[in-house]
Formats: structure tokens, sequence, C-alpha cells
């Protein structure tokens, strides 16, 4: 079915909590041991995780922690906690996203909700994007302010919200979805959001009308340009939102680009990154993954492999295009399913975590398998992933949420008996309807309170180590954006020589006015 975007505004003063948590959020109380973790500050940090890690450049460490990032300022890891054969317990990066959920999940660390700037809504808006407005003040076209999403309503107005707050203006919520043939938002070319509003909403935000653009003949509907905007479009932002831009966007689109929608380019930052620290005793420890696949490639590497493997659409995200292969007859599944469906000519091939007794071994022997939840009164283990939602701040980034999930089925001891495995290993929430609309299976979801932390199982030092790993994932995309970017330029050449995806690779440049031809 396909979307059409309404616009309407939200104004100072107007938060209500329940429009933006989960119930069960609301009533929650945060653990001791996560309200203990968040309390730290990075020396602390730096500190402790030397301590336990003795092999660590605490030196090192406190730059990776105090650096300020340029492009990609609100970030989230998806983490394992793994261990291995030597009982040597770790957090691992699965894959870091660009426009993370988490608010919504995050029991408060005051006593309630009630006021906005009580918030790590409004802290995220305060300390990132208030921060990256004042330092872009002077180069910012006329116009409102905006929030643009495709997904995800309760965090994307809850951020409108706190805009609005924060600014004391009156703040414009835009859904632009991909498949709308007439969205409400638009680019002019010289890089200025545009978006269509009732004129009457126009006058509240912006008074002068010189700066009105009509739509056809409908005195009643007007195009007004976006000075600012707080983006949750996640589904392809790349075929709505172009590189380069003259509105202020947090993220930018580059930030998307250079690994936090693409898994592809991520994978190879995550290798630039490891590359420079390699004398620091420190790393981004994640699956071996091998990129630029090809789809004929992929039986080839899966049958090295033993037949247990992750196969990942680069591009996708919300848990779609993500395949957890146990057996040749999930292979073959997913080769059928590929045949018919395979937009992209590229795919990544990434060792599988599972358990004790069947997972992946990478070529380094390197072999991770799943600490899992504390077994249940049923004695049933879970797979269960961790995501910690970070973003920028004076002196570098900073813890903003955490939450996790777990598998829908129980982690098996064998493999013979396992029809599906992605019910046993996958851990994305997100629900996919038949209508085109996202759903989310919360029963799954696993808060940071008394009740649901503690059935995680995981340490302060586990938190501690997540974080790390989250401020280094996110690190290596930033730096991999900057170099994507030169002279306020996107360096199209370089991306392509990273990214050797055509198909991928002319859905972004659409909007840059170019195509490349396929070999």
């Amino acid at each position: 079915m396909k979307k059409s975007g309404k616009v309407w505004t939200v104004r100072p003063g107007e938060w209500e909590q329940e429009d933006h948590y989960y119930p069960r959020t609301l009533n929650a109380q945060l653990h001791p041991l996560v309200s203990s973790f968040l309390s730290l500050d990075k020396k602390r940090i730096v500190t402790r995780y030397c301590h336990m890690h003795p092999e660590a450049n605490k030196n090192k460490l406190l730059d990776v922690l105090s650096y300020e990032p340029r492009h990609f300022r609100w970030a989230g890891a998806d983490l394992f906690c793994v261990t291995n054969e030597l009982a040597q317990r770790s957090m691992i990066v699965i894959e870091t996203n660009s426009c993370p959920s988490g608010q919504k999940s995050m029991p408060s660390q005051a006593s309630e909700n009630e006021d906005s700037k009580k918030t790590q809504y409004y802290k995220m808006i305060h300390e990132t994007f208030g921060k990256l407005l004042n330092e872009q003040a002077d180069e910012l076209p006329q116009g409102v302010y905006a929030a643009i999403f495709d997904k995800n309503p309760m965090e994307a107005t809850g951020y409108a919200q706190c805009m609005s707050d924060y600014l004391n203006e009156t703040v414009h919520v835009v859904e632009f979805y991909r498949d709308d043939k007439n969205p409400p938002a638009r680019w002019t070319p010289a890089g200025i959001l545009e978006i269509r509003v009732a004129r009457e909403d126009a006058l509240l935000s912006l008074p002068d009308e010189t700066l009105y653009k009509q739509v056809d003949n409908n005195n009643s509907l007007v195009w007004i340009p976006v000075r600012a905007c707080f983006r949750y479009v996640t589904i392809a932002p790349w075929t709505r939102i172009p590189v380069i831009t003259k509105t202020l966007v947090l993220n930018p689109i580059i930030s998307c680009l250079a690994g936090g929608r693409n898994k592809l380019i991520a994978s190879k930052a995550y290798d630039f990154k490891n590359a420079e620290l390699a004398n620091d005793g420190l790393k981004i420890r994640m699956p071996e993954t091998v990129t630029d696949v090809s789809l004929p490639e992929i039986p080839l590497y899966l049958r090295s492999m033993g037949y247990i493997a992750v196969i990942k659409v680069p591009y996708s995200n919300a848990g779609q295009g993500v395949f957890t292969i146990t057996s040749k007859s999930e292979m073959d599944d997913f080769m059928a399913w590929a045949e018919k469906n395979q937009c992209y000519d590229q795919f990544i091939v990434q060792a599988l975590v599972g358990n004790s007794s069947w997972s992946s071994t990478g070529k380094d022997g390197t072999r991770y398998y799943h600490v899992g939840t504390v077994p249940s009164v049923k004695n049933l283990t879970y797979v269960a992933d961790l995501r910690m939602m970070i973003c920028a701040s004076e002196g570098g980034y900073k813890p903003l949420a955490i939450y996790a999930r777990r598998a829908k089925s129980p982690l098996s001891e064998e493999l013979e008996c396992v029809k599906d495995s992605w019910s046993m290993l996958g851990t994305n929430l997100s629900i996919l309807k038949d209508d085109g609309s996202w759903g989310s299976d919360t029963h799954r979801l696993l808060l940071m309170d008394r009740k649901d932390f503690n059935r995680l199982g995981i340490s302060i030092d586990d938190l501690i180590d997540g974080f790390i790993q989250t401020v280094l994932a996110a690190t290596a995309i930033d730096q991999m954006a900057k170099r994507m970017i030169k002279q306020n330029s996107f360096d199209a050449d370089l991306f392509q020589s990273l990214n050797k995806d055509p198909s991928f690779i002319n859905e972004v440049m659409i909007l840059e006015g170019t195509t490349v031809k396929h070999d």
C-alpha cells in the first residue's frame, strides 16, 4: 500500500510523556547498575577498562573517548555479549545504526518524564543538535525547523517536541515516505529542504511570506524552506535526501553511506580503524566478514564455512535483509528468495555466532558463541542483543539510551532439530506489515529496569565494554565519512571504489544528478 505523508506542527510546552514511551517504560525503574554506569565519566571508564584489559593503551583510549565527530553525531550499535572456548567474555559489534531507536524503551534516570527537559530526548537535542546548530548558525538558510521521518513516530515526534521546547519555536513534523508519489518534502537545486504546509501554519513559524512558494493554484498550501531538521528517515534515506545540503540535517546522509546504513562500507571502516589501533591494545570486535560478495559466489563461501554463516543485504535495516544460515537447506531457501527479490549486486557474508557446540570459526581460529540470557524457570537460554545509543557532546560521545532484545525461540544445543534458525538467532523487534507500515514485537523487549536487566546476566564491565565498542565503531564510520567529503563535496569516485555495487550506486547518485553503468 502506497503511503501519503502528512505534516503537522508541535509547539513549546506540549510535551506528553505517554506519547513518547512504551507504557511499561513509564512504569519501570532504572536498574541501579545501569544508573551507576551512566554516572561514570570518561576518566573513570578508561581507568576501569584498562584495569580489566591491561593490554589497552590508557592515553589512546582517553583520546578515543574524547573524539568529537564531524558527521556521525548520533549513533547506536547492536552488540552481542559473547564468549569463546577459553571463557574469555567480550562485547562484539554486529552493526551500527545512524537513526537508532531506544528512547521509548529507556527508563528514566529521574523520578518522572513529565518535563521534557529532564529526558534523554532533550539531552540529545540540547547537547548534540543544539551544538551543531550553533556551530553552523551563520551558514544556514532562512527557514523553519522540522523533524522528518518514515518510521518510529513515537520517538521521532519526541525529538520534534524537544526541539520545540529547546528552541522555543514551532517545529514542523513531516512524514517522508519512500513510496510517496507526492511527498510533502522536496529539495531545491541549492540543497535547501522545502516542506509543503498550510499557509496558516507557515505564518506561525515563518512570517516572511516572500520565502513562500505557492503550491500550484492552491492558495491554502505553500512550500517553505527549512533551516535545520532532525532526521528519522531510515529506509534507503539516500533516495530522498542528498549527500550535500544547505539545510542542516542530523544525521547527514554521508553518515549512512559511510557505514551507518551501509554494512559493506562499515566493515571496511572498522578494518581501517583497527589498523590504526593495532599497537594500542584496542580494536573493534566483530564477526569475521567477507564483503563484495556477488550472489553466485555465496554458495562457495557458505560451503567453505560449513553452511554456518549470516548473509546480509548491506543496505537494509530493521532486521530486513538478514539471513541466518545453519544448513544447506537454509542456504537454498535464501538463494531462491534472492533470485526473485534481489535489488542489489553485492552481499556480505559473516561468521555466525551460535552455541558452544556449533558456531562459525574464523580464519584466525576465533570462535564466538552467545552468552545468552540467564536460564528461565523452564531452563531455557535465549539469544539477546544490546542496543547502545550514544550522542556527541562537548568532549566526546556519551551514552544516551540502552535496551535489549531477545530471540523468539530458545537457543538449541544441537542443530539437527532446528528448522528455522532466525527464530532462534534473530533479535530485531520490527515487523513489516502487509500495508507497508511497521509494528514491534515488544514482548521480546528487555528494559534496563529492575525486572528485565537481571535476566541478561551482564555486568557493569560489559556495559563499559559495549560503550567503548560503540564509540570505536561510530568513530570509524565518522572518519570514513570525512574521507568521502572533500571541500564540502561528495567524493563519488572514492565511494564507488569502496562500494562496487552499480545498483546501489545508481540509487544513491540519482539525487546527485549522475549514475554509473553496469559492467
